[in-house]
């Protein structure tokens, strides 16, 4: 054994705390909402597994030369497992549907209060600017965009922020219908909405990637890299060229970082730094801002209902947030449920990718926001 590795397990805690037990519980907790639930299984199993051994004494695996150490410092410190996953991410999105119905763009950006909100919110309970904008990023809905923001922000916060984020996000079908049902009236859901599949040609579909990182780029230098890889993984999903890498990107790439992104995290569940009342706050701050995500799509979607003449159905405000496909699914599911015959599928995942391009943008604006302030 090297001195390295002697040093590292001198450093690791001798004996069980409390707070390691109820870790290492919450850890057990995970895995059997991924497995028996099915909640975000290719996160919370890593992610609960991580959590189990990081709170084992006297094994190092969480030291600086342990195994989730190096993860660590070469995939979250380097910000290189969240720009993979952006990848990934590009090239499993079909940004079609926006491009077909340009002004669902408008409920990807109302999709959005609830970030900013929650942030004043997280300030009021006396967080710091980069705490508050950290948990603010929770309102994204968006796993990559909340880890990178809160790695450069508030790295000290990852794990709670992290494991709300991809919490919350599998209980989307859960958290959502209720919001939906309490704004809107059964009038206003069951309206229809008429679909003419538009081609979208292939130099359009092409430029908009490449567009988008350009001007994004331009205007929120410190959101680059981020955009930057999620439109790279499109242009090569658009392309056609680069199929084999369209698909590692998707799949290979995409499930490796996964995993290893969830140990991580995982890893940072250790009992001192996670069973405290700030991590309690973050949860509940998390929760408001899906909400108000949410609500105020809907009431978004209100307002286009009347000032169409009644003609937009405002269900399709909730699925401008990041949830892809998984909120425009619900979206369409609701509305068929007041009227079978009603399709709002397409026009859901219009907003659905608005709101995952919003969703980056986001969270550049709150990098943008904070580096002007420190």
């Amino acid at each position: 054994m090297d001195l390295a590795n002697l040093l590292t397990l001198l450093q690791a805690p001798m004996y069980f705390t409390w707070k390691m037990t109820l870790m290492m519980a919450a850890g057990g907790v995970l895995i059997y909402l991924a497995i028996v639930k099915d909640y975000e299984p290719l996160l919370l199993l890593p992610i609960g597994f991580g959590a189990i051994l990081t709170n084992l004494p006297l094994t190092g695996i969480a030291g600086e030369e342990g195994l989730f150490g190096l993860l660590y410092r070469y995939g979250i410190q380097t910000e290189l497992f969240p720009l993979l996953l952006f990848i990934g991410l590009g090239a499993m999105t079909d940004f079609g549907p926006l491009l077909e119905n340009p002004r669902m763009a408008l409920l990807g950006a109302a999709g959005h209060i609830g970030i900013f909100s929650t942030l004043i919110f997280a300030l009021v309970l006396g967080f710091s600017i980069s705490e508050a904008a950290s948990i603010g990023a929770i309102g994204t809905m968006d796993g990559p965009t909340v880890i990178y923001v809160t790695s450069k922000l508030a790295p000290h916060m990852l794990a709670p922020i992290a494991v709300a984020a991809y919490s919350y996000m599998s209980l989307v079908p859960i958290i959502q219908p209720p919001i939906m049902r309490l704004l809107t009236t059964d009038e206003e859901r069951k309206v229809r909405m008429s679909y003419t599949q538009k081609v979208v040609p292939k130099t359009t579909r092409v430029l908009f990637p490449i567009i988008v990182a350009i001007v994004v780029s331009l205007l929120a230098p410190v959101a680059s890299p981020m955009i930057a890889t999620l439109m790279f993984g499109n242009l090569m999903r658009e392309s056609g060229v680069v199929d084999r890498l369209s698909r590692a990107a998707q799949n290979e790439i995409a499930n490796v970082t996964t995993l290893f992104l969830g140990l991580t995290i995982g890893a940072t569940m250790t009992g001192e730094n996670f069973v405290r009342l700030d991590t309690f706050l973050i949860f509940v701050l998390g929760l408001c801002a899906f909400v108000l995500d949410m609500g105020g799509g809907v009431l978004f979607g209100k307002l286009l209902y009347v000032l169409s003449g009644k003609k937009f159905n405002p269900l399709l405000g909730a699925a401008g947030i990041s949830a892809f496909p998984m909120s425009a699914r619900v979206v369409q599911r609701m509305g068929q449920q007041y009227d079978f015959e009603n399709f709002l599928l397409m026009h859901a995942l219009g907003a659905n990718t608005a709101g995952q391009l919003g969703s980056v943008m986001a969270g550049g604006i709150l990098l943008a926001l904070v580096k002007g302030t420190i």
